[in-house]
Parts: structure tokens; C-alpha cells; sequence
């Protein structure tokens, strides 16, 4: 026989300056109008801390686990008749400060994580301050601000060494980093944005700095448009949320960004000639399974001077990604087009 569970929060006299609720369970068969059983549970006075309460019985009836807090609480009624929370607050702020430490800015101070995620600065003090004992972040000690920490990394190192895309293009990028002289990355697409999972630096005695794992906005780079091309929904997803602007040449306006996905999909790569950093730009081609989805993509990076000529792709450069791009679509089983 199915039954249903009905929770009620009743507020009771305040006890030693404690919120108090009594949890009441009522249970019907499915499909009647009326509860067939009551039961009220025992106060709890502890704040805004959760309880886990004891098993309440009905009579010989379904049983059901109860969490009950300070205020009144989201219980969700599972199919087991097992009422459990809903998301852990505590958990998705930190969450939130995690993403923001992967994103450009690789060193966030106390302040700015505040009033980028409007908390108030001790919430995020602890919970910065929880992350560091648990090896998730780093202070930096000169400046105060703090960065991803060698704990999270190796645990994103341990997925990268599983994703198929990476390992089949790990010598495809080292040859196109050698072919062009220039920095190759692969992405793929991640929450409307594109996460590199592969960087090879250019072959120079130049100092660079290792991108895997960083978080891009997908609008403003060529791996992001080859991956939007071919998620159309994902795009205007970022456009209803609103498309920021990074430099005078970024694409914040939705039917230019339209129209230029648009022809990504037609001529089958795409470039940006300064839209996320002035002083660089990308050259990028798409990479597809055996399935025939995009999986990724991959691309060169480097001065627009050297990449464009009157902001057109060099031609020898824009043939060597797409041909790469295809050995590794070759190696994920595509079949060749």
C-alpha cells in the first residue's frame, strides 16, 4: 500500500533564548483527501543546528527519519517514506569560492570574494580558512590573498589522467605546439565555460604559466565559439544571463554572437584576435568523437601579430590546427569528413 508523509513545523514557547519547532507527521494513502494517522514529535531547542530525530512510528504503520532545525525546514520526501535536507549551504559557498580561485584571477583577497559572492566577510574568512586546513587552498603569506591549493589540484589531475580527449591528443598538441611555434591548449566545454584540460607551453625560453584547470569565458575565445557552435542551447543560455565584455573587440552583443557561431559551424573553426586579452589571441578547431559530437577543441594561442594578418587567420597556421584537430577526432574513433 503506498502512503504519503506530510511534514508540519508548529513554533512552541521559545526555550532558553532558542528558537523551538515541533515537527508534526501526518501519513494518507495515496489518492484520499484526508490523513489516516497523526503524530507530533518531541520539541528540539538547539538553534539553527539540524538534529537528526529518532524513528516516529505510527502505530504499526510506515515509519519515517525526521531532520528538524531551529527554523522551519525543507524536508524532501523521498520513495523509501525517508524525510532528508536539501543542499548544504555551507557547502555550495565554498563550492562557489572554488570556482571563483580556478577562473583568471588567480590570486582573490578576503574583500573581493566577499562582494563578488555578497557575504559577509567572516562567512567567507571561515570557510577560506576550513579550505586551507584541508589543503584545498593557499595564502599566499606576502599578500594575504589566496589560490587554489596542491590538494585540489592533484584530485583535477586525477580526472584529467582519465579523460580520453586529453590522452588521445597529448602528442598531436606537442606536434602542433612544434609545427606553429605556439602555445596549443585543448578545452572542453564546462558549465558554459571552457576548462582546459591540456597545455603545452610554446617551444621558447619565454616564461608561461601552466593553464590547466583554468576556467574560460567561452564567448570570448576560439575554443569557446567551436564548442557554443555546436551547443546552441549553452550559448543562449549565456546570452539570457548576459554576455561580459572583456576588451573593445569581445562579442557582448547576442545576435553578433549569433551570427558568428553561426558561421563557426559553416566554415568549421574559429579565431579571436584580442576579445579576451587585448595583447592575444586564438586559433581553433574542433575536435569529434565516434559519435559525431563535439568533444572539444583545440587551438593555438599567442600575439595577434603573429597569428593574423589584417585579423584573418595566417592560412599555414589555421591549416595546421584543423589538420590536428582531425587526427585526434581520428583517434576518438570520427569518421573522416
Amino acid at each position: 500500500m503506498d502512503w504519503t508523509w506530510l511534514a508540519e513545523a508548529l513554533p512552541r514557547a521559545p526555550h532558553g533564548g532558542g528558537k523551538t519547532w515541533r515537527v508534526r507527521l501526518r501519513m494518507r494513502r495515496t489518492g484520499d483527501s484526508t490523513p489516516a494517522t497523526a503524530a507530533v514529535a518531541p520539541p528540539v531547542t538547539r538553534g539553527n543546528l539540524y538534529l537528526e530525530y529518532d524513528i516516529v512510528k505510527l502505530g504499526s504503520e510506515p515509519t519515517a527519519a525526521v531532520l528538524i532545525a531551529g527554523t522551519p525546514p525543507d524536508l524532501v520526501v523521498r520513495d523509501d517514506q525517508q524525510a532528508v535536507p536539501g543542499r548544504i549551504q555551507s557547502i555550495e559557498r565554498a563550492a562557489a569560492i572554488l570556482r571563483l580561485l580556478s577562473g583568471r584571477s588567480r590570486q582573490i583577497g578576503v574583500v573581493d570574494l566577499a562582494e563578488e559572492l555578497r557575504l559577509p566577510k567572516g562567512t567567507v574568512h571561515g570557510i577560506l580558512r576550513t579550505l586551507q586546513h584541508v589543503g584545498f587552498v593557499e595564502q599566499d603569506p606576502q599578500t594575504g590573498k589566496y589560490r587554489l591549493g596542491a590538494a585540489l589540484l592533484h584530485m583535477g589531475s586525477t580526472y584529467l589522467d582519465g579523460n580520453e580527449l586529453r590522452t588521445r591528443a597529448l602528442n598531436w598538441s606537442d606536434s602542433l605546439a612544434s609545427r606553429t611555434q605556439e602555445e596549443v591548449r585543448l578545452g572542453t566545454l564546462h558549465e558554459g565555460r571552457v576548462l582546459i584540460v591540456h597545455h603545452v607551453f610554446r617551444p621558447d625560453d619565454s616564461l608561461q604559466t601552466l593553464d590547466v584547470g583554468t576556467l574560460l569565458p567561452a564567448h570570448a575565445t576560439a575554443l569557446g565559439k567551436v564548442l557554443l557552435a555546436s551547443h546552441p542551447h549553452v550559448a543562449e543560455e549565456l546570452i539570457e544571463a548576459g554576455l561580459s565584455s572583456y576588451t573593445e573587440m569581445t562579442i557582448s552583443v547576442p545576435d553578433k554572437l549569433r551570427r558568428e557561431l553561426e558561421s563557426v559551424r559553416d566554415r568549421g573553426w574559429a579565431s579571436d584576435a584580442g576579445e579576451l586579452e587585448l595583447l592575444r589571441g586564438s586559433i581553433a578547431a574542433p575536435i569529434i568523437d565516434r559519435t559525431g559530437r563535439t568533444a572539444g577543441a583545440m587551438g593555438i594561442f599567442g600575439s595577434p601579430q603573429r597569428l593574423f594578418t589584417a585579423q584573418v587567420p595566417r592560412p599555414e597556421l589555421l591549416t595546421h590546427v584543423r589538420e590536428h584537430a582531425r587526427a585526434v577526432s581520428h583517434e576518438l574513433g570520427a569518421i573522416p569528413w
